[in-house]
């Protein structure tokens, strides 16, 4: 039983996965907020347009 728990205590590999999910988490946030401050500026840009050529 030591042995067993000695082993699950020092096995790393669920950890990487957490570490890299954690990464792809922060990496999508900011492009979700990038793409959302891209889409309001291109929806003012757009409206500007559109009452310039009404």
């Amino acid at each position: 039983m030591r042995r067993l728990l000695a082993r699950f205590v020092g096995d790393e590999c669920g950890a990487t996965a957490i570490e890299y999910c954690l990464i792809a988490a922060g990496i999508s946030i900011v492009i979700v907020t990038a793409v959302n401050g891209v889409g309001s500026a291109l929806n003012t840009k757009f409206s500007d347009v559109s009452s310039s050529l009404k």
